[in-house]
């Protein structure tokens, strides 16, 4: 099989314009997605909006496609992306531009889901720790995800699941293995094609999480599962703490 990663980049941001262009140890946050990514993958290449992003790709020596300011989410940013690519590839991971601690193993999580053949989509999700804390698990910006016994998500929900009766809440974590979500997907190519054409599904909109338009549709999201957690850059300061984060690494 053949994988190619399509890493989305936009300039306008509410909470931090221009980050896909802010400086970390020395090399942009874009160029440091680009390089964890390239060469564990077939292909891999950055789909923006803007010209500055584009000039700063091209000029690392990265891969970039120029595309529409008017889509609705990164996923059909990917697919405008693939589109202009000519190649053929089986399987497009969508890896987040604001994720420049993505690991090589990661990845490789994501394409093992693709030995089974049911798999549609792929995710990855990280187990929760005691250490993690209470305050942690029951987090809405977290959200957490059931897996069935063939590695398949049941559901995504940001409310704890499942609800463990008759346990105290402070034993959850000593009772049960949570498991976070980890945002990247990955899509059989044709996959990706159709997910882009679906109306947002009634639980999507209570959640607010694209992936349960997909598992409403009855889409099948393979789970692969890391122990390693991704720092993305949301906030000038989540900036502030990569870069303590690269400081201490090295």
């Amino acid at each position: 099989m053949k994988f190619i990663a399509i890493i989305p980049a936009r300039y306008a941001s509410t909470r931090f314009p221009g980050k896909p262009l802010a400086m970390l140890d020395g090399k942009s946050v874009i160029q440091r997605v680009y390089e964890q990514v390239a060469g564990v993958l077939d292909e891999a290449v950055v789909a923006t909006d803007d010209e500055r992003i584009y000039e700063a790709v091209r000029a690392f020596g990265g891969k970039v496609e120029m595309t529409s300011t008017e889509h609705r989410s990164g996923t059909d940013r990917c697919w405008e992306a693939y589109c202009k690519q000519g190649g053929q590839y089986d399987v497009v991971i969508n890896v987040q531009g604001d994720e420049p601690f993505i690991q090589p193993a990661q990845l490789l999580a994501l394409k093992s889901c693709f030995e089974r053949p049911e798999t549609d989509i792929a995710t990855l999700v990280k187990p929760f720790t005691a250490e993690d804390g209470l305050a942690a698990l029951e987090n809405p910006n977290s959200p957490k995800v059931v897996v069935d016994q063939a590695g398949q998500a049941l559901y995504f929900s940001r409310s704890v699941i499942p609800y463990l009766r008759n346990v105290p809440r402070e034993e959850w974590l000593k009772q049960h293995t949570f498991y976070k979500h980890i945002g990247i997907y990955a899509f059989r190519t044709e996959v990706l094609q159709a997910v882009t054409a679906l109306s947002q599904s009634t639980l999507e909109l209570a959640e607010s999480l694209e992936q349960l338009r997909w598992l409403e549709h009855g889409y099948k999201i393979g789970v692969g599962i890391t122990e390693m957690e991704t720092i993305g850059i949301d906030t000038p300061e989540d900036l502030a703490k990569a870069e303590a984060f690269l400081a201490a690494r090295n």
